[in-house]
């Protein structure tokens, strides 16, 4: 069940056409928008024209649909190991002793 959620999710993402980090705001000129962005550890910031803002606007939810889309898939993997392990300390909890004694290996 999961195993076919999954490939839904990855799907999904690979369908997101355009994705653009960041966060837009007014410019004090009011003739375009500010899009800034943290990266490497710097605030990047870019124009953008009004006729360029529908297609970062979108490129903007494409990234927040990919991010979405992200928690869900590591929720789900997340989830599998978890169960992978309890069911593996499980098993060797109930795996009975050797029927066999051991034997020490002598010192010649």
């Amino acid at each position: 069940m999961s195993q076919s959620k999954k490939t839904h999710l990855l799907e999904q993402i690979a369908a997101i056409p355009a994705m653009e980090r960041g966060k837009l705001s007014p410019h004090s000129s009011g003739r375009h928008q500010k899009l800034q962005c943290w990266q490497g550890g710097k605030n990047h910031t870019r124009h953008v024209a009004a006729d360029e803002l529908p297609a970062v606007e979108s490129a903007l939810a494409g990234y927040a649909q990919y991010r979405q889309l992200a928690e869900e898939y590591a929720d789900l993997v997340i989830q599998e190991t978890r169960q992978n392990i309890a069911a593996a300390k499980k098993k060797n909890r109930s795996r009975p002793p050797s029927s066999s004694p051991r034997r020490r290996k002598s010192s010649n």
